[in-house]
This record gives C-alpha cells, sequence and structure tokens, in this order.
C-alpha cells in the first residue's frame, strides 16, 4: 500500500470539505443565524488534519494509485468527511448526540435520506442547507469532484474514480480522466440549477426551492419540511420533483451523447429503456391497486395515478421523497416497491440499488446457463447494449450481488436483536439503508424515522449505508488484513 500517496489526496480531499463548510456559513449570515462557531471549529479540524499532508515528498515511483489504494482513498475519503461532517449538527446541538449526528451525516453524504429528526423546520436555515447538501456532494461522488477541480490528477487516478462510481463498468467519456470528472459535473450542476428554476416558477420558497434540488439531484431526499414535498400540496410541485428525481436516476453518459448530438444513440440504450419500462409498468400497476382497493380511500384514478408515479419515482430512483403515507397501501404496491428499492436506478447515475444494469447481466446470464443445461453443445453470448458481456463482468456482477444479500442479511439480523419493531420494519430498513433510500415501512416509513433504534443498530445501518454507496468492495478492503500487508 503506498500511504504517503494515499495521504496526500487525503489531504486534498479534507480542505475540500473544508471550503465547503464556508458555504453553510453564508447561509448563517443571509438568514442571522448565530451558529458561525459550529461551522468554523470543523474547518479548523479539517485544516489542521490536512496541512501535514502536505508536507508529505512523494519520489516519482510513489506516484502511482493501484486499485487497492483506489479502494481504499475512497474508503478513508467517506468516512473522514462524514466523521467530520456530523460536528456542525452536534454544535448547533440541532441533532445532541453524536452517533445520531453520524448516522445523519452518513445518511447525507451517501445520499440515503434516512433521519433521525422529527422536526426539520425548527432547525436553524444553516444547519438544513448543510444537511442537503450533503445530499448533493454525495450524489456525484467526493473523488469525482476533487477530480473536477484539480488541475492535473496522480498517475492511475482511474482507480479511486472506478471505486467511488455506481455501476458494473466504469468508462471515460474523454481521454483524460479530469475533462470527464468536469462533462460530468458541468451536467450534474446544470440539471440542478434547472430544477431550482423549474421549483421556483412553481412559487416554492428560493430557500426550499435550492435545498429540494440539492437533495433531488443527489437522489437523497432530505426535506426541510416535516411532511416532506406533500407540505406544499402542489401538483405542479409534485410533477417537477417527479420528473427530476427520474432524471437523475439515468446514466450521466447518455446526457454527453445527447449533448454532443448523438441522441438516437442515447435513446436506444438498453439499460435506459428497460428501467422506464419497469418505471412505467409500475406505476399503471400501483394506481390500479391502490384505486382499486378499499383501504386507500382513493375514489379517483387520476389521483392515484398523481400519489403513485410520485413514490414510484421516488423508490426507484431512491431519491426517498414522499408526498402521501403509502404504509396504508395494499401489499401488492409495498411488494413492487420492495423490488424497485433492491433494483434502484441506472449505473453511472446518483441512484442507489444494485442498477438496472446489473440486474440486466444477472437475469441474462442465468437466463444463458440454463440454454446450455439444456442445450450443452450450443454457444451462448451474453449481450448488453449489443455487445457481448465479458465472463471476468459477468463473475464480478454475481460476486456483488451475493455478497449485497450476504450483507443484507447479516444487518437485518443484527438491527433485530434489540426489541424495536416488527420483521417489515427491520427488513424495509435493512434494505432502505443498503439501496441508499431512505424511508422503509412502518415504524421506519415515510411518516416515521429511524430515532427508534439503539445506537448499536444506528451503527449497524449507517455501514450498511456506506457499503450501499461505495458499492461494498472498497469498505471490503478496508476491513481486510491483507491490505495493511507490504
Amino acid at each position: 500500500m503506498n500511504w504517503k500517496t494515499v495521504a496526500k489526496i487525503l489531504g486534498k480531499v479534507l480542505i475540500m470539505e473544508a471550503v465547503m463548510l464556508c458555504l453553510p456559513m453564508i447561509v448563517a449570515a443571509i438568514y442571522g443565524e448565530n451558529t458561525y462557531l459550529s461551522f468554523v471549529i470543523p474547518v479548523c479540524a479539517l485544516l489542521l488534519l490536512a496541512i501535514p499532508t502536505f508536507l508529505i515528498k512523494l519520489r516519482e515511483d510513489e506516484k502511482n494509485i493501484y486499485a487497492k489504494e483506489g479502494f481504499a482513498i475512497v474508503a478513508f475519503a467517506w468516512l473522514l468527511m462524514s466523521i467530520l461532517g456530523a460536528l456542525p449538527f452536534v454544535l448547533t446541538k440541532a441533532i445532541p448526540h453524536y452517533v445520531d449526528a453520524l448516522f445523519e451525516t452518513i445518511s447525507g453524504f451517501t445520499t440515503t435520506g434516512a433521519s433521525v429528526l422529527s422536526d426539520v423546520e425548527s432547525l436553524p436555515k444553516s444547519v438544513l442547507f448543510w444537511r442537503s447538501f450533503t445530499n448533493w456532494i454525495g450524489g456525484m461522488g467526493v473523488l469525482v469532484f476533487l477530480l473536477a477541480v484539480l488541475p492535473k490528477s496522480n498517475v492511475g487516478i482511474m482507480h479511486a474514480f472506478r471505486a467511488e462510481a455506481t455501476g458494473p463498468n466504469v468508462g471515460k467519456l474523454t481521454s483524460k480522466m479530469g475533462h470527464t470528472a468536469r462533462i460530468l459535473y458541468g451536467i450534474y450542476i446544470g440539471l440542478t440549477l434547472l430544477e431550482i428554476v423549474f421549483l421556483i416558477a412553481g412559487k416554492m420558497p428560493l430557500f426550499d426551492a435550492i435545498t429540494t434540488s440539492l437533495a433531488n439531484a443527489g437522489t437523497g431526499g432530505f426535506s426541510v419540511r416535516n411532511q416532506s414535498i406533500a407540505s406544499y400540496n402542489s401538483l405542479y410541485i409534485e410533477m417537477v420533483v417527479t420528473v427530476f428525481m427520474l432524471v437523475f436516476s439515468v446514466n450521466f453518459n447518455l446526457y454527453f451523447l445527447i449533448l454532443t448530438g448523438h441522441v438516437l444513440k442515447a435513446f436506444k440504450n438498453e439499460e435506459a429503456r428497460a428501467y422506464f419500462i419497469t418505471v412505467i409498468a409500475s406505476i399503471f400497476i400501483v394506481a390500479g391497486n391502490i384505486y382499486a382497493s378499499s383501504v386507500t380511500a382513493i375514489d379517483n384514478f387520476g389521483t392515484a395515478l398523481r400519489y403513485s408515479s410520485f413514490q414510484v419515482a421516488s423508490l426507484s430512483s431512491t431519491t426517498g421523497f414522499s408526498s402521501i403515507d403509502y404504509n396504508a397501501w395494499p401489499t401488492l404496491s409495498k411488494v413492487i416497491f420492495l423490488f424497485l428499492m433492491v433494483i434502484g436506478g441506472m449505473a453511472g447515475s446518483t441512484a442507489g440499488g444494485i442498477k438496472m444494469s446489473r440486474f440486466l447481466i444477472l437475469t441474462k446470464s442465468t437466463a444463458a446457463d440454463i440454454r446450455r443445461m439444456v442445450h450443452p453443445r450450443e454457444i451462448v453470448t451474453v449481450k448488453l447494449e449489443k455487445e457481448p458481456v465479458s465472463p471476468a463482468t459477468i463473475t464480478n456482477v454475481r460476486i456483488y450481488f451475493v455478497t449485497w444479500v450476504a450483507i443484507f442479511i447479516l444487518c437485518t439480523l443484527l438491527v433485530s436483536i434489540e426489541d424495536f419493531g416488527d420483521f417489515m420494519t427491520n427488513f424495509s430498513a435493512s434494505i432502505s439503508c443498503i439501496s441508499n433510500i431512505g424511508p422503509g415501512f412502518n415504524l421506519v416509513g415515510p411518516a416515521a424515522n429511524f430515532s427508534g433504534y439503539t445506537y448499536f443498530s444506528k451503527v449497524i445501518l449507517s455501514l450498511e449505508m456506506l457499503f450501499g454507496r461505495l458499492e461494498i468492495f472498497p469498505l471490503i478492503v478496508l476491513f481486510s488484513p491483507a491490505t495493511y500487508r507490504k
């Protein structure tokens, strides 16, 4: 392990977080809040930790980054940012207990949106801004942002980029990694600003429009209202948020194709087609289910379509905003929601879940294996986007899925040790955290929160959120003894 290079890059990450913590100070100044010191202290702590790393001298051969270093950089960066990013919550007494603050911060950076807060409207504006801003930072990724702003990067930084990016395959849009990162962040910022404009046009307050757009862009779902999007009681706002939840769950590479004139190629994307077919089918099935059910008291199909489209978009994109408490909905709708929570959005988006591309590879490779059993001599090739999928990619996807399921089962068992809630509460809480969604069902549903869990369970669920956002392997490398051997 090249620890010197790891330390140098982590120092830059800490400096970056210190700069980002200055934005809530500006918000505090605008609204006349006396919360400056609560952000100054974390900034000083970040600078004190970062400055020594700039004194490290690297030889030319020590500047290289390989896969192991890439995983370690990503895992350490996210842990350090969360540990220090939790301090403003504690210092402002918005969340007095550090474990709760750490849970909220990890939930923000991993774009999960699970919360321990029951009255967010009572919090200072600067704290609410930082809370939503963590969603935005975590959406595209910490290392991607670092690549976008650095004039030049270390040799092999692609390994760190791949460790943080989502999906089975990660490639460059251009020949230079830094240029690729700047394109991605340019699209990300542009779409965020566009949503702000649309929300303001719907008469949403400026602060709410900014924080909602930040949370939506990262598909994190932290709201500044206790009843989330339902508090605005506006069909227009729900429609705008619904559209942008789906927009941010799409692979950003497709937006690059559209911007460069390859519109037809973008629309022919197999993963995009599968994703939107799944979403549209789910919307109509859930709408029909809640319209026909006697327990929902929805007697108009248009109203059923309104609620189902919002919640399907929210859970399939893993954003977690809510326009209604779907805990009372029929079982069929809940099962569909659980399926959407597991699959998540598209690879290369800010959404969570296992990703639609992995789901397609899993189903196609399983079908190919069954066909080989029936016809042993037949050569069956698994294809995605009309290109053969390499055996190594198929193996990696299967390993990822098996590990994902194993972590999910283990964490569900661990949070079930305490006597809190029923099976569906703990089951959905675990799925929600590893898929980075936020709300689950029953005691952790859209009208509730995670405050009822003990500190032990909150730590377990926090780790599960990190496993989900970093797609398992960086944390496994971090906890592996082999990582620390020469």
